[in-house]
């Protein structure tokens, strides 16, 4: 800014601003007395420790007791889920997701409505950000998320890729409608 522009702000500072909001626009580094209003929200304790059994994976905190909605912890995890799927010919849909990703954020409510609506099939929802899951994501063929593998008698029988809720629905009953 030109010193011109500078002291014509300060000039109508006082009508402008308040001292301390004047110094605080001016100064290029915010002072320490700027954050003291603020105070740091209590967080609940997350102290529990988890039998090594449930190590794997952890359960999503759904409404109902039931919920089949499995979120896989690490890449290891998901391979033998994975596997476990395929052997036993278990109904089941992987869900590939990220954290950063908006559609996928927006249509999180409505896979656990799906969850709920098909307690036979389980759904695992993968981060594909996890350590441990490049390679694997490269032979699925995940390039965007989301997406949906739905696995059949053990095989996979269908695909959705991206945010469309009445694909999924029309994909899930043809599979699963009993």
């Amino acid at each position: 800014m030109s010193r011109r522009v500078i002291s014509r702000l300060r000039q109508l500072g006082p009508l402008l601003l308040s001292q301390s909001q004047r110094s605080a626009t001016f100064s290029s580094t915010p002072s320490i007395s700027s954050y003291s209003a603020f105070t740091p929200v209590p967080r609940p304790s997350t102290n529990r420790q988890l039998s090594p059994c449930f190590t794997p994976f952890i359960r999503s905190f759904a409404s109902s007791s039931s919920s089949n909605l499995v979120i896989v912890g690490s890449g290891d995890s998901f391979k033998s889920l994975f596997q476990k799927a395929q052997d036993d010919k278990l109904p089941s849909i992987f869900y590939f997701t990220a954290a950063w990703c908006g559609p996928c954020r927006a249509i999180s409510p409505y896979i656990e409505q799906l969850s709920n609506q098909f307690p036979n099939v389980t759904i695992y929802k993968v981060d594909i950000d996890q350590e441990g899951l490049g390679g694997v994501l490269n032979d699925l063929k995940i390039y965007s998320v989301p997406t949906f593998h739905f696995l059949k008698n053990g095989q996979k029988a269908s695909e959705v890729v991206g945010a469309d809720v009445r694909q999924l629905q029309i994909t899930m009953e043809d599979l699963y409608k009993e």
